[in-house]
């Protein structure tokens, strides 16, 4: 065993996962691989010979055509139809809330094996849809500036749970091709983003079969450059990544020294600065054409004075990147405030003048809490009613 392989295995080992199967159900064939979907059905007596077809046609009715139900698979014969019944589910998360912001941001409060909740935002913008999802239940990084880090971490997701948010999400959205009509190439649903619940990289595997999934040019069929991984710094399994899922990096960034870092991404006294810098460079996907995204949220007082710009931007030279500065999104309780808008632009202009893209990002969702580091699912605190909201002043 190599040592890449055993510090893999050291950072993963205490995360409980779900099994595919429960111990009186059926095997959930949403989330598995095609090599896995290939086995199962050997197993339940397909013959070797005509797997790999009835793979593709199982494959494409789920994650092509959005089909649950075993009987509508009408060009597999009805008794195998109902052997696959027998022995199999196609199941996906459960929409329990969906709240819809003035801007058209979906939040959506889901319930998954187990009952624990999760929740995942659609964002529409004028030429792409963007769904940021999660990986964990909970998280186990406790960023100081984000909402979902004062959640304790319960587990990760299954590969099915993660690939069952987008799935849930283009029910909602109508996004399925409709029988008979020509297909719309117009995709509501254009991007993902692991930016939600969770530190995927500490759910490596079950992030990669998903992604995978959703690559598939059979199924979703999204490109790996619309689909965006951000880790706060898991250094060994960055490199990982770029070979096994090959999508675009963030890096939730956010400060210039360690000292700052520590206190606001606590998994810098791990792995720090100077470490993850490294581990960037020599990234195997970098380049000009695919930069790294530098995430940094913008604190009042914290991170955010024109030193900070200046050092950053020597921290990063020789990383072909970008920066997106980010208003910092206030929830009940933070103990942070959001930068002034003057000293917003003065470091993104130190930051362009310096040669790189520094977009801000607009804000969305704040209404309904399913902005940027607001998410916190509703099985770790008191439900409210819309009047007992606390809404962003």
């Amino acid at each position: 065993m190599t040592e890449a392989t055993q510090t893999s295995k050291a950072l993963t080992h205490n995360f409980v996962t779900v099994p595919r199967k429960s111990p009186n159900g059926p095997t959930n064939l949403v989330g598995l691989t095609r090599v896995d979907l290939r086995e199962v059905l050997i197993e339940n007596g397909t013959p070797e010979k005509q797997a790999n077809m009835r793979v593709s046609q199982i494959w494409q009715w789920i994650y092509e055509k959005g089909v649950r139900d075993f009987d509508q698979m009408t060009n597999l014969a009805k008794p195998y139809r109902e052997n696959l019944k027998k022995s199999f589910q196609i199941s996906v998360p459960e929409i329990i809330t969906k709240n819809v912001s003035e801007d058209g941001t979906r939040k959506y409060l889901m319930r998954i094996n187990g009952g624990h909740e999760i929740e995942t935002v659609y964002i529409p913008e004028e030429n792409r849809g963007t769904l940021c999802i999660s990986s964990q239940v909970g998280c186990t990084l406790t960023c100081s500036f984000c909402h979902t880090g004062t959640q304790r971490l319960v587990r990760n997701l299954s590969s099915s749970e993660i690939v069952g948010q987008i799935l849930v999400a283009r029910d909602d959205l109508g996004e399925w091709p409709i029988q008979g009509l020509p297909k719309n190439e117009t995709r509501l649903l254009s991007n993902v983003v692991l930016m939600g619940m969770g530190e995927p990289l500490y759910n490596f595997e079950n992030v990669r079969d998903a992604m995978k999934i959703t690559m598939d040019p059979e199924g979703i069929s999204l490109s790996r450059r619309r689909i965006t991984l951000s880790t706060s710094g898991v250094v060994p399994e960055i490199s990982k990544t770029a070979e096994e899922i090959g999508c675009q990096l963030a890096i939730s960034f956010h400060a210039t020294t360690d000292e700052i870092r520590n206190k606001l991404v606590p998994i810098n006294k791990k792995w720090n600065i100077a470490q993850l810098l490294e581990t960037l460079k020599s990234y195997p996907k970098v380049s000009n054409s695919e930069r790294i995204t530098f995430e940094y949220v913008m604190l009042k007082g914290v991170n955010d004075s024109d030193e900070d710009a200046r050092r950053l931007v020597q921290l990063i030279k020789g990383i072909p990147a970008k920066i997106n500065l980010i208003p910092f999104n206030e929830w009940p309780g933070s103990p942070f405030e959001r930068s002034d808008w003057k000293q917003i632009k003065s470091f993104a202009d130190i930051i362009y003048k310096a040669g790189y893209a520094s977009p801000i990002r607009t804000p969305r969702g704040e209404d309904i809490m399913a902005a940027c580091g607001q998410l916190k699912s509703a099985s770790e605190k008191k439900r409210k009613s819309k009047k007992d909201a606390v809404p962003y002043t």
